[in-house]
């Protein structure tokens, strides 16, 4: 910017300063082209704000690919004056998924272990959730738009069991799901800080995890305004339009 314009980089660094400009700083995002967005959005909102009476509200996902790296070296401890390390390089040692189905009103997790996330690794942990779940009470699953979920032998066992009802995210908005916030604190906690000499011992820590949790529930609570959201999304949208170049014929 600096040899651009003509200025010095002192002074370039004064005027962002000043205009509290970070050009150095950058976030990911994506708008989602769902056509129903609106309708799928509310939808889910709608189960958070005012859950049916008489149901469960369970916010399901798969997590697929879960690392069982070794470190090459073990960590330094946290200590006064310094922070917790652990090597950049590690062993690999497999992965694994894992199903979980978060209860929106109490926060317990139901999780299942995976090889793999096919349809049929889906509706096995379907069958897992019909038999822990009391009988005779609606059940709404909150999950976004992966093709196991829809598929074929999936839609004729969900059928013939009527009291599922599944809520589906639009596309490219998995944000509303909020057992997403249990897989970022899942990641943040055990996996990522962990060293695993196979996938058993990841499991270990995962079940272990998952067991302290359940003893002492932490529930999220959905409590963001959905008009500011999409307030947000239309602002986002209309700013995208404005960059786009024009093309002449």
């Amino acid at each position: 910017m600096a040899r651009h314009s003509g200025l010095s980089p002192s002074a370039v660094q004064r005027i962002w300063a000043a205009n509290d400009l970070k050009p150095h700083r950058t976030r990911t995002f994506k708008l989602s082209n769902d056509p129903e967005f609106e309708t799928k959005f509310w939808d889910v909102i709608g189960l958070y704000l005012d859950p049916p009476t008489r149901a469960i509200v369970l916010c399901c996902d798969e997590k697929s690919q879960c690392q069982a790296l070794e470190r090459t070296q073990p960590g330094l401890p946290l200590g006064q004056g310094h922070v917790a390390t652990r090597t950049h390089d590690y062993y690999r040692h497999g992965t694994v998924t894992l199903f979980a189905a978060l209860n929106y009103l109490n926060g317990k997790i139901l999780a299942e272990r995976a090889p793999r996330h096919r349809h049929q690794e889906w509706l096995k942990f379907l069958k897992t959730i019909e038999s822990s779940t009391p009988a005779g009470v609606d059940l709404h699953l909150i999950l976004d738009n992966y093709a196991t979920h829809k598929h074929p032998k999936v839609m004729r066992w969900l059928a013939a069991h009527p009291r599922f009802h599944l809520h589906f995210t639009p596309t490219s908005a998995s944000w509303l799901n909020l057992v997403e916030r249990f897989f970022r604190d899942l990641s943040q906690d055990v996996i990522l800080p962990g060293s695993f000499g196979s996938t058993n011992e990841l499991v270990d820590a995962i079940w272990g995890y998952l067991a302290e949790r359940n003893l002492k529930p932490q529930r999220y609570q959905w409590r963001a305004d959905g008009t500011v959201i999409l307030e947000k999304i239309r602002r986002a949208r209309e700013a995208l339009a404005r960059s786009q170049p024009i093309v002449k014929d």
